[in-house]
């Protein structure tokens, strides 16, 4: 298929290839062609400012770019990441493109923010409701949250995060579960043997997804591994992950259903009867959930109370200066020392 080139009624240019597209600038590039993916080609490396204290309700970590402007990890990280290989394609004077670039959609990597490492309990989450989306910890009737321990599992059993630039729209029904979105972006458990750490970004290879209903709300669970991992190279797809890990499936939908249960809540219920769907379907219900955040942020949906702050997003009417943004997380307090974690953190529950 030829690329074509397209201009956004901002004045943002695209190159589109197939069911992708890239920017051919340095902004997160929001055209009216639907249902495309918009992402950045260029690597980006990003940083993150811890501010409060650790274990305390105000305890944030904003994002920044690599030349230290604040940024929301929600709506201004892209979705998509550069796959090694990619090529940006230079234009003529008439618009042209001079070369095609590599695309090979089975090597797509996405973006993925993290959120809370394996093995820790601590419920931290982007808070979508605060303006540049910090990560924080998630705080129920006053007190902060924690996952149980669930024999044998040790806290998150993956480094859990979302896919930024993707939201499941609460008032979206879904056709197959019938159940409506739950307000936040998509959920990612990242497989991999290595240990991330609160807001790291990574790049992972998508491998299947989840149907999961949380109270009658549709909560998918992507299931991916870092591109970085020694076997990201031979997974390629849910059914390596079933050949290759006996039992780690299985581990997930049991973790999944029973997470709450100690804080007296019933067990979570599944589509599809609990069975893994595979990479196209992951990559179906991604693509739909990143549609509906562009809507969202381009305010042609209900936001659902989520705060749409950012610095780079075309067609938004949210944008907001890098100053604005700086003089917002300087009013957060200063980082401070870590407050100590609950003793009951650490009990085994038997369910």
């Amino acid at each position: 298929m030829r690329p074509m080139l397209l201009r956004s009624s901002f004045g943002c240019l695209t190159t589109v290839f197939g069911s992708f597209s890239a920017p051919r600038n340095k902004i997160v590039t929001q055209a009216t062609v639907a249902p495309h993916l918009f992402y950045l080609r260029k690597t980006m490396h990003y940083q993150t400012e811890e501010r409060g204290q650790p274990n305390s309700p105000d305890y944030r970590i904003y994002f920044k770019t690599k030349e230290g402007k604040y940024i929301s990890p929600f709506h201004d990280i892209p979705l998509l990441a550069e796959r090694p290989g990619d090529q940006v394609s230079s234009s003529t004077d008439n618009g042209v493109p001079a070369k095609r670039p590599k695309q090979n959609e089975s090597e797509v990597l996405f973006n993925m923010v993290v959120e809370v490492p394996r093995w820790s309990n601590a419920k931290m989450e982007i808070a979508t409701k605060e303006p540049m989306n910090p990560i924080k910890q998630d705080v129920k009737k006053g007190k902060l949250r924690y996952v149980a321990n669930i024999f044998p599992h040790k806290g998150y059993i993956w480094n859990y995060g979302a896919l930024p630039q993707t939201w499941e729209d609460p008032n979206h029904t879904d056709e197959d579960t019938k159940c409506c979105g739950d307000n936040d972006p998509i959920d990612v458990c990242e497989i991999g043997s290595l240990v991330c750490s609160p807001g790291q970004v990574i790049q992972v290879k998508v491998l299947g997804v989840l149907a999961m209903i949380d109270e009658g709300e549709m909560d998918w669970k992507v299931i991916a591994i870092n591109s970085e991992d020694p076997d990201a190279k031979s997974l390629n797809n849910i059914d390596d992950v079933r050949r290759s890990r006996p039992g780690h499936l299985e581990a997930t939908v049991d973790w999944f259903r029973k997470y709450k249960v100690p804080d007296g809540k019933p067990e979570n219920q599944f589509g599809f009867n609990g069975q893994f769907k595979d990479k196209d379907f992951a990559v179906k219900i991604i693509k739909s959930t990143h549609e509906h955040w562009r809507a969202l942020v381009q305010k042609q949906t209900n936001s659902g109370g989520i705060d749409c702050k950012n610095t780079s997003c075309c067609e938004s009417p949210f944008n907001f200066s890098s100053e604005e943004a700086s003089g917002l997380v300087k009013l957060a307090p200063a980082f401070g020392r870590a407050l100590p974690v609950p003793p009951e953190v650490d009990k085994w529950h038997f369910v």
